[in-house]
């Protein structure tokens, strides 16, 4: 299993795990490449879903004073990804890595740190 998704190193100093952008995400690139089989984990699916996460966070950090209102379109991520797992288009890990992340975005710049995680990701996921 790849290591705990934490955004903080001191989450009281909003200081930032120094191995999630790196050994974090590369963790997480492979398991779910290893886990997707011959049909889920497409890049160009994940792709989908990382283009979500760039349009909220570009909407958030144009316009913090709609974060309440912006949050629950984050969350609804999860349940977007939950379906595309029922429907066989991403595995259960991606699942879990999405859940694990946006679990942990709670104010408008944890969305912002999802968003770079994520772009990690994106980047290792390539190689495979």
């Amino acid at each position: 299993m790849a290591a705990e998704i934490i955004f903080y190193k001191d989450k009281e100093k909003r200081t930032i795990n120094p191995l999630l952008f790196s050994k974090t995400a590369e963790e997480w690139a492979a398991l779910i490449h290893d886990k997707g089989g011959r049909d889920a984990n497409k890049r160009s699916q994940l792709r989908k879903f990382y283009d979500e996460v760039l349009r909220l966070n570009t909407i958030v950090k144009s316009n913090p004073a709609e974060w309440e209102n912006i949050l629950p379109y984050v969350n609804m991520l999860i349940a977007k990804a939950v379906y595309a797992q029922g429907r066989n288009k991403v595995s259960r890990e991606f699942v879990k890595m999405l859940q694990d992340g946006i679990n942990q975005v709670q104010q408008s710049n944890d969305m912002e740190i999802f968003a770079n995680f994520f772009e990690a990701f994106m980047g290792y996921y390539r190689q495979y």
